[in-house]
């Protein structure tokens, strides 16, 4: 029968390796200290900057006008299919045939009326939406060169504490930026 002899080489190689992995939490601890991290909220910084708020307000004037005559088409087709149910026992075939064609069509008309004013809603707010977000990112970049930040990470992040979140930093700077721009009349 043979005895196992311990092997001498490895608890030399698991101090080696105990003696570097000693040395790491010193060297990272001396990094962290000079390394400035931060954190912002994105999506908070775009439902809350002024230039997106602005954004919001010039596209709800600009589609105003639209809307309002939407609604009124909706409200006469309404008001027509109303009339249409009251009359139909006095109507005659033909009468009644012509009329239901004509709000199928108004119907339709209104419909794509709808789908277009959507569809140039929802490209408008993306091209403001872009816009806002060239500024933001640029707001972020100046802050947190200005404050001396190594790197600022975007949400989404599983945790980040308050002490180093820069989203209200961030926003007020986009208010000030805001604030001068509409002292210049842009």
């Amino acid at each position: 029968m043979r005895t196992l002899r311990p092997n001498l080489l490895l608890p030399l190689g698991m101090a080696a390796v105990l003696t570097v992995v000693a040395c790491l939490p010193i060297n990272i601890a001396a990094q962290d200290a000079a390394t400035r991290i931060g954190y912002v909220d994105m999506k908070r910084l775009l439902d809350n900057a002024p230039q997106v708020i602005a954004a919001r307000s010039r596209l709800a004037q600009e589609f105003a006008a639209r809307d309002a005559m939407l609604a009124q088409d909706e409200t006469r087709l309404a008001a027509q299919r109303q009339r249409l149910e009251r009359e139909r026992g006095t109507l005659e075939t033909e009468d009644l045939l012509r009329r239901e064609d004509e709000l199928d069509s108004l119907e339709r008309a209104i419909e794509r009326t709808r789908q277009q004013l959507r569809g140039e809603l929802q490209s408008r707010t993306e091209q403001e939406t872009e816009r806002a977000w060239q500024e933001i990112n640029e707001a972020v970049i100046v802050h947190a060169r200005d404050a001396g930040f190594d790197l600022v990470l975007p949400s989404p992040v599983i945790y980040a504490s308050a002490r180093i979140d820069l989203t209200e930093a961030v926003l007020a700077r986009l208010r000030a930026d805001h604030s001068l721009a509409q002292e210049r009349g842009q």
